[in-house]
């Protein structure tokens, strides 16, 4: 039985976790830094036009329990805040328009 469309958003979504987390399955700043420069470069050059420095801080803020690493939780949270721009993106809104960043 093949995996819905759904279905594999998710497994690529947990793969692409797996390929910045180390071994331990956590994100360290250096390596979430990568991958939003590698993943969303779209996003981060929208952020940058407007004026935002999206770097500086999302470490800091998904980094909620305050030990140094994104855990599988937090990568979701922020993973859900840059969908939900990319959302608000499909309705006319310009990328890094606000919200949760």
């Amino acid at each position: 039985m093949g995996s819905t469309r759904a279905e594999k958003c998710v497994t690529d979504i947990i793969n692409l976790f797996h390929k910045y987390s180390g071994c331990d399955d956590t994100i360290e700043k250096p390596d979430l830094l990568r991958l939003l420069k590698e993943e969303f470069p779209n996003f981060l050059c929208a952020c940058e036009q407007r004026g935002k420095d999206y770097l500086c801080t999302v470490f800091e803020k998904k980094d909620k329990n305050k030990d140094k690493r994104i855990e599988f939780s937090e990568f979701l949270s922020l993973l859900g805040d840059i969908a939900t721009d990319y959302h608000k993106h499909s309705h006319g809104a310009p990328l890094c328009s606000g919200g949760n960043q």
